[in-house]
């Protein structure tokens, strides 16, 4: 006989599940990957990764220079962010040369980490461009963080320091909110309260991510 509560087969081990976060710019994503990696997950971050790829002495900086001149280069030689986005972002062409050039580099490194990770690691891939890159790669769960138009560009203005122009035109660059609900698993709305949404990301882990590590 078996002790009670005890099956004839044995429990599944926890797996590795591999999701991504997205949302647009200003949207929030920084608030749900922080409670995220709080509950345990490993953050990968694209933008954390697009801009170690371009640091200077990396071939990815030096193909942009050869793709947009030097005039997008400080005087110490590392990148001008937003001399570079003036250009990209009022040009959907010169937007897609530099994710051709960004894009490889990011999965090539995010790669690296995957294949370090504990095979029981929950996996976020923080992705800001995930509706936009037909490349992507599959996921076991995608997040997206919503938030108004108009909530964006007033945290954009008012925390990054940005005009309202400059705003408008980043996030009419990126998909459209309809494009990223279309390849979500789950919205997290981060329109309201810090408390709301906090709430939403600990509904997710426990009733979205957290099953997937025991399929």
């Amino acid at each position: 006989m078996r002790p009670n509560g005890v099956s004839g087969r044995p429990s599944r081990l926890p797996s590795m599940v591999r999701t991504a976060l997205t949302g647009g710019i200003g949207a929030g994503k920084s608030t749900v990957s922080r409670r995220l990696a709080d509950l345990g997950a490993i953050i990968l971050d694209a933008d954390l990764m697009a801009r170690e790829v371009v640091e200077p002495g990396t071939s990815g900086l030096d193909e942009i220079v050869r793709t947009f001149g030097k005039e997008i280069l400080k005087d110490d030689g590392a990148l001008d962010r937003a001399a570079l986005g003036k250009i990209v972002f009022a040009d959907g062409d010169q937007l897609t040369r530099l994710n051709a050039i960004v894009h490889p580099r990011v999965a090539a490194r995010m790669q690296e980490i995957v294949q370090a990770a504990p095979e029981e690691s929950v996996l976020v891939h923080d992705v800001p461009l995930l509706a936009e890159n037909p490349h992507r790669q599959q996921y076991d769960l995608v997040m997206v963080v919503f938030a108004p138009e108009e909530e964006r560009i007033r945290r954009l203005v008012e925390d990054r320091g940005m005009t309202k122009k400059d705003a408008k035109a980043r996030i009419r660059a990126q998909a459209t909110d309809e494009e990223r609900a279309a390849i979500a698993d789950v919205v997290l709305d981060n329109s309201g309260s810090l408390a709301a949404t906090l709430a939403q990301v600990d509904s997710c882990w426990r009733n979205r991510i957290d099953p997937l590590r025991h399929r």
